[in-house]
């Protein structure tokens, strides 16, 4: 675990704030070279980004305050202003929310620019993983595996080798963007595909990886992340389902 990269007198330089900066930082200089690409101005990315990050830390926030509400009680300032404690799907959310507000303000259609800053959500989140990683968050369960590693200050702690899942989610995330730029995204012809195809990539991925992490189980022997994971792999299915081309559809052009 290395939660602290350097000390600058009195500035303390956080791994986790650092990849997150770096996730942020990879994601706009990939958007702002697609929005290039498209004839677009690039200053448009900075933007999307800004109100993204905005929105998404405010978003993962709350959604961690309300999994965690009786430690909010007990030390709502510590809550509030950690470093740490960020749930993914609240910073999906809430990031979301931010970017379609500033699509509306802007009176720009939202889907086109949906299916642009979909994939790049996984680069942000790959980063971000890699930030966990080091400071020793969002670990699994015990392994014996030659890569197992051991978390002995991590919350909770881990003084026995356990599944590095962060690494995992890490890797999948870059390989899925890789996928869905590469593969996928070219061949869908409808506005919000890709978007759907991510919520499908997002859903099942967070979906399965909790079955091997130490999250707390609240029904059905699932966890909150896993019933929200649900959630998303039904909403991409529908808008799947919805905005598939149907033999009408081809005969009316």
């Amino acid at each position: 675990m290395h939660p602290e990269l350097l000390h600058i007198g009195p500035l303390t330089i956080y791994t986790y704030g650092l990849m997150m900066a770096t996730g942020f930082l990879v994601s706009y200089l990939i958007l702002q070279h697609e929005l290039k690409k498209r004839g677009e101005s690039p200053d448009l990315a900075s933007n999307i980004v800004f109100w993204a990050a905005i929105g998404g830390i405010l978003g993962a926030k709350i959604f961690f305050i309300i999994d965690y509400w009786s430690e909010f009680v007990a030390d709502p300032v510590g809550m509030i202003f950690s470093g740490s404690g960020l749930v993914f799907h609240g910073g999906l959310i809430g990031g979301t929310l931010a970017v379609i507000l500033l699509l509306r303000h802007s009176k720009k259609k939202v889907g086109p620019y949906a299916d642009l800053i979909a994939p790049l959500l996984l680069i942000g989140q790959g980063f971000g993983r890699i930030g966990c990683f080091f400071a020793g968050c969002c670990h699994g369960k015990a392994c014996t595996l030659p890569w197992a590693v051991t978390f002995p200050y991590a919350s909770p702690p881990a003084d026995y080798p356990v599944h590095p899942t962060q690494l995992y989610e890490a890797s999948y995330n870059f390989i899925i963007y890789f996928v869905i730029v590469k593969f996928i995204r070219p061949r869908l012809k409808r506005n919000w595909m890709t978007f759907a195809v991510y919520l499908l990539f997002a859903g099942g991925e967070r979906f399965l990886i909790e079955f091997i992490r130490v999250n707390p189980r609240i029904a059905l022997g699932l966890t909150s992340a896993q019933f929200t994971s649900l959630g998303l792999f039904i909403t991409g299915l529908v808008m799947l389902l919805w905005l598939r081309p149907t033999p009408d559809s081809h005969s009316r052009k």
